[in-house]
C-alpha cells in the first residue's frame, strides 16, 4: 500500500476519457466518502459512456456488504475505512460491473470522524485491474474543509485509474 498526500500532478477527466475510450478500456467505481464524485468527474466530459459503465455509492456498511458484496468479515475485523475495505470496494465494484478497471474510496471527509491512526482527511483509494488491486491511503492536507477531502480523493482516484494503464505517459 503506498501513500500520498495529495501533490502530485492531475491527470484530467477529458484526458483519461479520451485515452481509455481509445484503448477500449472500461471503469466503474464504489464510492463513500466521495459520495458519487469519481463518477461525477467522468461523466462531466462528453463521451464518458464509452469508459464509465457504472458506480456504487455505498455509504453505508450494510450496502457495502448487501448490494456491493463486501465481505462482512473485512468490516469487522478491519473498520470500513480501511485499506482491505477499499481493496473488497474495488475488487467487487470490477466484478459485479464487468470493468476492465474498478476504483473505490473510503475514508473520513470530516468534519467529524477520524481516528488517532486514520484522522479526517484519510482517504484509502483502490484500484481493481486484471493483474489484481491496490491500494493508496490517500491524507488531505491538514486542514482541508470536507469538500476540499471529498473532491482531493477523487481527483487523485482519476490520477490512480491512469497510473493503472498509463504511467510511462504521465
Amino acid at each position: 500500500m503506498k501513500e500520498q498526500n495529495g501533490s502530485a500532478k492531475a491527470v484530467t477527466a477529458r484526458r483519461l476519457v479520451r485515452e481509455f475510450s481509445r484503448r477500449g478500456i472500461t471503469v466503474g467505481s464504489a464510492e463513500s466518502c466521495t459520495g458519487g464524485l469519481i463518477a461525477k468527474l467522468i461523466t462531466d466530459v462528453p463521451g464518458s459512456s464509452a469508459v464509465l459503465a457504472g458506480a456504487f455509492v455505498t455509504y453505508t456498511n450494510e450496502i457495502k456488504i448487501g448490494v456491493l458484496g463486501v465481505d462482512a468479515n473485512v468490516i469487522a475485523r478491519d473498520t470500513e475505512v480501511s485499506a482491505s475495505c477499499a481493496a473488497e470496494m474495488a475488487s467487487c465494484a470490477r466484478k459485479r460491473l464487468g470493468t476492465t478497471l474498478a476504483v473505490s474510496a473510503t475514508g473520513f471527509a470530516g468534519p467529524g470522524g477520524g481516528t488517532d491512526d486514520d484522522p479526517v482527511g484519510t482517504v484509502y483509494l483502490g484500484v481493481a485491474s486484471p493483474n489484481g488491486v491496490t491500494v493508496e491511503r490517500f491524507c488531505a492536507p491538514a486542514g482541508a474543509t470536507r469538500r476540499q477531502v471529498r473532491t482531493a480523493a477523487a481527483v487523485r482516484a482519476l490520477d490512480l485509474l491512469w497510473n493503472a494503464v498509463c504511467s510511462t505517459e504521465v
